[in-house]
């Protein structure tokens, strides 16, 4: 759940401590208990699964990622994507993710992948994982806000999954929140906004809904994904093929988790001097050889 409280500037520090806290003690370790519950209902439905979680890092205290997590249909945990660049007031509880987790997941319905947010707004984030030949996008986004002068971000969550589909060449699942407005009577956090308006809906690789959107009400949406369209749209257009051009533009991507420390070991001394010995002989052979 976004912390919908740090919406409320008028709030004092030792109230924002109080939530920020409480909103910690919500935030689930990934994998764990909660990834290993999901994994068992998955597992007896039959299903593969992605959802968004407020993941807490084990080994250090206080740090808080907006992450993206995938479960196969056999209940095992299959990884998760840590957002990259935090986006606006998420800066302020969200730390940067590494992209130890941008990368395509081989399913038996499909290469599976997915971003969060504004980093669909990202054209390298995007095709760090169209490069690895993703079939099924999973689009994750909050269904806000609504803004005061009548602006929304419903047309910026539909141009940029569409965007994706006809990018990718793949189909896109746009999962948006929804959350009734009247939720937000029974919580006391000030001034948060709760126009959670939704708009999941599932695209196919011709940039066409297929299923939804969804607006303003609670529902699933169901669709029928033909993977045999993805190459009929690629005899158009082929962005990771004839029409691309990796010996002129590339990416380089750095998979190592991000960690506060990083050790340098010096290489073993001991064996490289038997090394330098052993070359050192054989290049005499060869010079007694030659004379």
């Amino acid at each position: 759940m976004f912390p919908n409280w740090t919406l409320d500037l008028n709030e004092n520090p030792s109230d924002w401590e109080f939530h920020l806290n409480e909103f910690m003690d919500q935030c689930i370790l990934l994998p764990g208990p909660e990834t290993d519950r999901i994994g068992e209902v998955a597992k007896s439905k039959a299903i593969h699964v992605v959802f968004g979680a407020n993941e807490v890092e084990k080994n250090y205290d206080g740090v808080l990622y907006n992450s993206l997590v995938f479960i196969s249909s056999t209940g095992a945990f299959l990884g998760k994507h840590r957002k990259l660049f935090p986006t606006s007031r998420e800066k302020i509880f969200h730390a940067r993710g590494d992209a130890s987790g941008l990368k395509i997941y081989e399913t038996p319905i499909g290469r599976l992948g997915g971003l969060i947010c504004y980093e669909h707004l990202q054209p390298l984030l995007k095709y760090a994982l169209i490069g690895q030949g993703e079939q099924i996008h999973c689009a994750s986004w909050p269904g806000w806000p609504n803004f005061p002068q009548g602006r929304s971000n419903r047309n910026v969550f539909d141009a940029a999954s569409k965007a994706y589909a006809l990018e990718g060449q793949c189909f896109v699942i746009a999962s948006s929140l929804y959350v009734p407005p009247s939720t937000g009577d029974h919580i006391d956090l000030g001034n948060a906004s709760w126009t959670f308006f939704g708009g999941s809906g599932i695209i196919n690789p011709s940039g066409e809904y297929i299923a939804g959107p969804l607006y303003d009400e609670e529902g699933i949406v169901y669709g029928d994904m033909d993977l045999s369209l993805i190459p009929r749209r690629k005899a158009t257009v082929d962005t990771t093929g004839r029409d691309s051009a990796w010996e002129t533009i590339n990416m380089n991507i750095d998979l190592s988790s991000r960690k506060p420390i990083h050790w340098n070991q010096d290489d073993n001394l001991e064996e490289l001097f038997e090394k330098i010995d052993m070359l050192e002989k054989k290049l005499q052979q060869y010079k007694n050889i030659d004379s």
